[in-house]
């Protein structure tokens, strides 16, 4: 029904992006930001049909993807917000100095858009990840037109998407290459994309394998370019010994409910549980166990991802010193995830590097150490996260400097005292990591910062003020802040 693009149609797609580009690339900040609002509006309004659709291609319940539309919905429009404000631009000033000696030229720089983005969707979120996602969404922020490849997945919902988006490029009187919607369920179409010269830059929510797939095309272009891969992270919660014995059933509650929020099917969701052996310890992974088993078991996004679930939690639970804490008690059926909870040690935990591995699904496995210095080696022993998270007191914080030293270094988000599922659409949000969590800590997905992904800088020298963009011109028309020899103004 949806066919793979060909290479011929896409070097046509490719092309006129470019063409659309080199105008879109000089639409002011408010433009971009009423294009934004526009899809935002016609996806807010675009009724029942399209959440059945989603339903249908993803498992997902309605509740779970009318508050996604939403959620997409609101990123559009923060976009928007942020656009026009122009904090992203960065734009610096410093004028002339003709009696210094040796005298200063008129120096003046701004962020400007990168070109044409290709946005792989995402599985897990057919909505906030996907065709009009935060991707899309800051790319068109910055000034760059956008070729969506569909996720094979829930390529009809991809579909209807983008059609919105298309009717609101066109009532925006933008051109048409500002959005193009591409299908390619082939290795083949995707290297097409990212391999192309028209292609500036590329952004991704996925698997560690796709995302650093990418990646490796894009380095090997005689072109390299950009890519932003989101590829997943185990997001370990540690639980200090304070915490633990005052507070273990609400412990319990609260990391029962993250594991099996949406299937597990969250890039944030707690694969490991980090803690010493200490009092409270038995107590918390008794009241765990009651939790998970009375979760019942729910269908999965789609038949690859059930099957690599299976796969890795029937791998982990095999690794020698790994025991079953709890399962779900209902059996589960064909497609759906089996909540699970296994137990190991410390020490077998570093000596075994499959158990770091992430499993995609409603799977934790929590790590007994025999002892803090064992709990900070356990945690230096990690790959860069998404999230860390500390479950502590104010006296489990003031006597493990140590560990938050560490654990601060491992990722992008650090919670105390919340669990992280749930990423926040904000200016101070960091949803990215170190590698392999991301294939770009500088720069997150999430938050109007991820417009910063998609720019690059460029001065102007003692160039004259007829000439100069608006955001450079001495009389600032479009009333963003500016740094104007060296103060903030």
């Amino acid at each position: 029904m949806y066919p793979d693009i060909s290479l011929t149609d896409l070097h046509q797609t490719m092309e006129t992006a470019w063409e659309a580009f080199l105008s879109f690339r000089k639409t002011s900040p408010a433009q971009r930001a009423a294009l934004l609002r526009r899809i935002a509006h016609k996806l807010e309004h675009s009724g029942d049909e399209l959440i059945r659709m989603a339903m249908q291609e993803t498992h997902l319940p309605e509740g779970r993807l009318k508050n996604e539309r939403g959620r997409t919905c609101f990123q559009l429009t923060s976009y928007a917000d942020a656009c026009e404000q122009g904090i992203w631009l960065e734009a610096r000033i410093d004028t002339a100095l003709p009696e210094r000696v040796p005298p200063r030229p008129d120096i003046r720089k701004m962020n400007t858009a990168l070109g044409p983005v290709v946005v792989f969707g995402a599985s897990n979120f057919p909505f906030a990840y996907s065709t009009a996602g935060g991707d899309t969404a800051t790319a068109l922020a910055a000034g760059c037109p956008v070729i969506v490849k569909a996720h094979p997945a829930h390529p009809e919902t991809s579909a209807f998407v983008a059609q919105l988006i298309s009717e609101a490029v066109a009532e925006t009187n933008m051109p048409s290459g500002v959005f193009q919607h591409v299908f390619g369920a082939s290795f083949e179409v995707g290297k097409a994309l990212v391999m192309h010269p028209y292609t500036k830059a590329v952004g991704f929510t996925g698997s560690f394998s796709g995302g650093k797939q990418l990646y490796d095309w894009a380095q090997q272009r005689p072109e390299p370019i950009p890519v932003f891969s989101e590829m997943g992270s185990t997001n370990p919660v540690f639980i200090l010994p304070e915490k633990l014995a005052v507070q273990s059933d609400w412990l319990a509650e609260q990391l029962a409910g993250s594991i099996t929020l949406g299937v597990g099917q969250f890039c944030t969701n707690p694969g490991l549980i980090i803690t010493t052996e200490s009092e409270g310890l038995d107590a918390f992974l008794q009241a765990l166990s009651t939790r998970i088993r009375a979760v019942q078991p729910s269908p999965m996004l789609h038949a690859g991802i059930s099957q690599a679930y299976q796969l890795h939690r029937e791998k982990g639970l095999s690794q020698p010193g790994v025991s079953l804490l709890s399962t779900a008690d209902q059996a589960p059926a064909n497609g759906e995830g089996q909540p699970t909870i296994a137990v190991v040690s410390g020490a077998t935990f570093l000596a075994n590097p499959q158990l770091h591995k992430e499993v995609f699904g409603p799977y934790s496995l929590v790590i007994r150490c025999a002892d803090q210095a064992q709990m900070n080696e356990v945690a230096l022993s990690l790959d860069g996260q998404l999230t860390c998270s500390l479950m502590a007191t104010e006296a489990d914080l003031q006597a493990h400097t140590k560990l938050t030293d560490i654990v601060s270094i491992k990722c992008g988000r650090l919670n105390v005292n919340t669990v992280p599922t749930g990423v926040e659409v904000c200016w101070s949000m960091q949803h990215g990591g170190p590698f392999p969590a991301t294939t770009d800590s500088r720069f997150g997905s999430v938050g109007p910062d991820a417009i910063r992904r998609f720019v690059r800088p460029i001065s102007y020298q003692n160039v004259p003020q007829t000439f100069l963009p608006d955001e450079l011109k001495d009389s600032n028309p479009l009333k963003i802040p500016r740094v104007e020899n060296g103060r903030l103004a």
